[in-house]
């Protein structure tokens, strides 16, 4: 039987191009873009990362500010267009909810800049399905959308943002 996720995609437009928002948004400072907002918490730190974020297979525990954590797992890369991770080992709501959550990023050419895609598909605990798909699903996008328009900020005020190669 296979099982239903619940995916949630987000989108913006950075003024740079493809390779230049690529460059910067794999090893971003999530602590710079994932602030807390209503009910989820914001980004504290990062700790024992395997190398650098860049390479399949790499891992890094991600802490939370309301003290909570997840494991993080690089799965796949593709310079200058994208790439996916796996986070699991929730030790905050999210662990009565989801068994997992698998993160896909694509920066596909606009014009002289780039269309960012990002989604995370949720992979809900039996019964949990209509939690996730429902309420959860909304507060999250706004979540999702608020540290997407930080990345965006970061990724044009990082040198190099008008040029592409």
């Amino acid at each position: 039987m296979t099982k239903k996720s619940v995916p949630i995609t987000v989108f913006a437009r950075a003024t740079s191009g493809p390779a230049h928002t690529h460059r910067v948004v794999v090893p971003i400072d999530l602590t710079l873009v994932f602030k807390p907002w209503g009910p989820f918490p914001g980004v504290a730190e990062v700790r024992d990362q395997t190398g650098t974020w860049d390479r399949p297979g790499t891992s890094r525990q991600t802490w939370f500010t309301d003290g909570s954590r997840a494991d993080e797992r690089l799965t796949e890369i593709v310079d200058g267009h994208g790439f996916a991770y796996e986070l699991s080992g929730f030790t905050n709501v999210l662990a009565k909810l989801v068994s997992g959550v698998r993160g896909e990023w694509s920066f596909l050419p606009d014009g002289t800049g780039t269309s960012i895609r990002w989604t995370y598909d949720f992979q809900p605990l039996p019964g949990r399905y209509w939690i996730v798909a429902g309420p959860f699903k909304p507060l999250w996008t706004r979540y999702m959308r608020a540290a997407l328009a930080r990345m965006v900020t970061v990724v044009q005020n990082t040198p190099g943002a008008t040029m592409e190669g």
